[in-house]
């Protein structure tokens, strides 16, 4: 049996994207082209992520109470960020979509984007460089990162909506 070697942020965006898919097939092919993720590295995840028991044997099921669980109680330690300086980029956190509607007046945060940012707010480093394009394709992903970044980012009362968020959109 291959050792684990840990998990890398990649792993996340490739998590979430499998949950956004659904009950859709997919093949490893369509989160390589759609992450932006070379199909070996996709491969690799998926096998890390079998190994820690958050997909199943199939390589296909997620574990979605098990995944859940590690965000809510793991990401923050596991992948922390501090937010950086102020750029113009893609709301994220809890300057997104679902929970912007409930935090007007904080601070912004952004996944850098100097091309397509059409606000400014402090830089919050994304999981992996080729999530910004997935996001912008794919609300579903977009939603799940951005309230996974609340929870690396949020203050209790951020985490704490975020975290019944995830719950609404990975448990049902």
């Amino acid at each position: 049996m291959k050792k684990h070697s840990g998990m890398r942020p990649q792993d996340i965006v490739i998590l979430l994207k499998i949950i956004s898919f659904g009950k859709e097939p997919f093949l490893l092919k369509d989160l390589s082209i759609q992450l932006g993720i070379s199909s070996s590295e996709v491969s690799e995840s998926i096998n890390r992520s079998a190994m820690a028991g958050l997909i199943a044997e199939d390589k296909k099921t997620p574990m979605r109470k098990v995944i859940y669980d590690f965000l809510i109680y793991g990401l923050p330690f596991v992948f922390p960020q501090q937010p950086g300086a102020m750029v113009p980029g893609i709301p994220t956190a809890h300057s997104a979509p679902p929970l912007n509607k409930e935090f007007k007046n904080s601070e912004l945060f952004v996944w850098q984007d100097a091309k397509e940012g059409k606000v400014r707010g402090q830089k919050i480093e994304p999981f992996h460089p080729g999530q910004i394009k997935a996001a912008k394709e794919d609300k579903n992903l977009y939603e799940l990162l951005a309230l996974s970044d609340a929870l690396r980012v949020g203050r209790a009362r951020e985490k704490k909506m975020a975290a019944i968020e995830l719950k609404k959109r990975i448990l049902g």
